[in-house]
């Protein structure tokens, strides 16, 4: 055989042994089987696109959950969050779908523990006075009771899927400030945006000793909260009126889903 029919022959075999070894070769693995826990924020109560077996648990097909879940094509996954669950909620109802497969859990919780929902009604029909002492309950309520509140539903994740990575998604600031904005006093909004802060700094800092990652979606949501032309939140909603105060699509698309991708 001469010699170029010899290399041609072998650059033949090679590209056979390629193509061959390509199109055997497995797909990309399936993504962790995923859980997501949580409070309104996390079932997408006030994005739209609501799952209607989901009831008053207001699952949004659009909350971040959903988007994390259709981006990553996890091996399973399942949504048992709820609209107005608090830490036992959780502990009690939520856990079902968490085992040792778990790969990938995420949640929001403690917002409703420390009473958001009536912090934001006393703001809305109360006095400025009346506005800062509810607020200012709710702080210390955060800062001395639902640490524990949290220890307990964190442990009990943890039990139930010991080799999961726990993603812990904090809640936004609600009111862009220093702008003018029809509504509530700048006092209401100042004294609203600490009580974000404070809890957020007592669920990261909660988070952290149970060696989970916490993400903050305050700078995500930076410059679009309400009063800043571009919201991510709604204001106050007459009908449905459980949608008020909670993240749009829009919100959860832009505000949760790239801190939950980019910690994941």
């Amino acid at each position: 055989m001469r010699p170029t029919k010899s290399l041609s022959a072998l650059a033949t075999l090679i590209m056979a042994m390629v193509f061959g070894l390509l199109l055997s070769s497995p797909a990309h693995a399936a993504g962790p089987a995923y859980v997501a826990l949580g409070d309104s924020y996390s079932s997408g109560n006030g994005a739209g696109n609501y799952d209607s077996a989901s009831g008053s648990c207001h699952r949004s097909f659009s909350a971040y959950p959903y988007l994390w879940k259709n981006a990553h094509a996890p091996s399973s996954f399942a949504d048992t969050s709820c609209s107005g669950a608090v830490t036992t909620d959780v502990t009690n109802s939520q856990l079902g779908p968490l085992n040792a497969s778990t790969g990938l859990v995420s949640i929001t919780i403690g917002g409703n523990d420390a009473g958001f929902a009536d912090v934001m009604t006393t703001c809305v029909t109360g006095s400025d006075t009346t506005c800062v002492n509810r607020v200012n309950t709710a702080e210390n309520y955060a800062r001395n009771t639902l640490p524990a509140r949290l220890d307990a539903t964190y442990n009990a994740i943890r039990a139930k899927a010991p080799n999961a990575k726990v993603v812990v998604l904090g809640y936004p600031r609600v009111y862009t400030l220093n702008v003018f904005c029809v509504g509530l006093s700048d006092t209401k909004h100042r004294k609203i945006d600490e009580a974000a802060d404070v809890l957020d700094s007592v669920i990261a800092a909660r988070a952290a000793a149970h060696g989970f990652v916490f993400g903050d979606v305050r700078n995500t949501f930076n410059n679009h909260e309400l009063c800043s032309g571009d919201d991510y939140l709604h204001s106050l909603v007459i009908s449905p009126s459980w949608e008020s105060y909670h993240p749009t699509a829009t919100g959860h698309s832009s505000g949760y889903y790239p801190v939950m991708n980019a910690i994941s």
